[in-house]
């Protein structure tokens, strides 16, 4: 896997032993991880974060805290699930951080193994968001390129309607529907009507993801 598919583990926490030893732990069994000693650190390095992973972030921290970091990067729509680690058991700041969509909450001291689940299952979830992005993205491209006629065209085939009764709905003859539909097949690399439905079924799908 490269550089620019690896997930990154990105610890943000002004505790310089415990962010040394979390990075230790991470990268003992194979993570890559980037280490921040405060929440301004983290968001000017921000913009050079592409890859998937997660964020490991404290609760409590000078000028800018956990949660005030990511109601920010909610409203930055930066969508990089947040592991919470608290050393002060409070119920009321889980429920914000739950609220605000959290991907878990640990609270100190922790055993290793609880916090190495938690990062496994907050980057699974990531990497298949950006995989899911991915595809959202091929599949607006790959439809970037049907003309708006082509379009009205696909989306009636996908309706289920004969090629006559296209022609009828949009006011054409049912051979330009036919050519319509080989151009769009070729532009979009399909070669029949269940393709292209599925096709457009999986970028609905996506949309509402």
């Amino acid at each position: 896997m490269n550089d620019c598919v690896t997930p990154l583990v990105i610890v943000v926490d002004d505790d310089a032993s415990l962010r040394k030893a979390l990075v230790f732990l991470l990268e003992s069994v194979g993570w890559r991880v980037a280490a921040y000693d405060s929440a301004e650190a983290f968001l000017a390095a921000l913009d050079e974060l592409t890859h998937p992973g997660c964020l490991i972030l404290d609760v409590r921290m000078p000028l800018m805290s956990g949660l005030e970091l990511q109601r920010t990067l909610n409203e930055r729509e930066v969508r990089l699930p947040v592991i919470f680690l608290t050393g002060h058991a409070d119920v009321t700041i889980a429920v914000q951080a739950m609220k605000f969509g959290a991907s878990d909450f640990i609270e100190k001291p922790f055993k290793d193994q609880t916090l190495l689940d938690a990062v496994s299952q907050a980057v699974r979830r990531d990497l298949m968001r950006h995989k899911e992005n991915a595809t959202k993205s091929m599949l607006a491209e790959r439809l970037s390129r049907l003309s708006l006629r082509e379009m009205e065209v696909a989306r009636l085939v996908v309706e289920g309607l004969p090629y006559k009764a296209i022609g009828m709905r949009l006011y054409i003859s049912e051979r330009t529907v036919q050519v319509h539909c080989q151009n769009l097949k070729s532009k979009l690399g399909i070669n029949s009507s269940a393709e292209l439905t599925q096709l457009l079924l999986q970028l609905n799908d996506n949309k509402g993801a």
